[in-house]
């Protein structure tokens, strides 16, 4: 089935010119032209841009994107740097992954905190609380914010929160 850029950008959520943008880039090398030159989309486009989306959200750059695609079209000889791609990008959004998990250990421990400050009226009272009157989740969680690396924390998560 072909597809207008209208119908892709219903069907993916991309705006026409997020797609031109792409096509420019080289980033939909497959995509044809019909008279006119209007692009005509098929199905496997859609999945190019399901993975290109992907590849972006994972924070891959669109020119790390476009030299994969190229090393796609060259063939089978670049199967290896593509693989490599993909594990070092992985690599990248495990480490993204741990990095948030550790932000929101601090932000669930932090909500614990001021809940509880609220109930009994004072932060220094959550402060003097006995360790046994500390759940053992709270504690774990701030055992392991202890040990966390300041700045693993605030490097991952700098200039990704408004």
């Amino acid at each position: 089935m072909l597809y207008t850029i209208g119908d892709v950008s219903e069907k993916t959520g991309l705006s026409a010119p997020t797609l031109r943008y792409y096509d420019k880039e080289g980033l939909l090398p497959f995509v044809n032209r019909g008279s006119g030159g209007i692009r005509k989309f098929q199905d496997t486009d859609l999945e190019w841009l399901r993975l290109i989306e992907c590849l972006k959200a994972s924070g891959l750059q669109i020119k790390d994107i476009k030299r994969y695609i190229d090393l796609y079209i060259q063939g089978d000889s670049t199967i290896e740097e593509r693989r490599t791609m993909f594990y070092d990008q992985k690599k990248c959004v495990e480490e993204d992954i741990k990095a948030l998990q550790n932000t929101l250990n601090l932000l669930v421990y932090k909500c614990w905190f001021y809940d509880t400050a609220a109930q009994l009226g004072s932060v220094e009272a959550v402060h003097n609380l006995p360790e046994s009157q500390i759940p053992e989740k709270m504690r774990r969680l701030k055992a392991k914010i202890n040990r966390m690396h300041v700045s693993a924390c605030h490097k991952k998560s700098a200039g990704k929160v408004a």
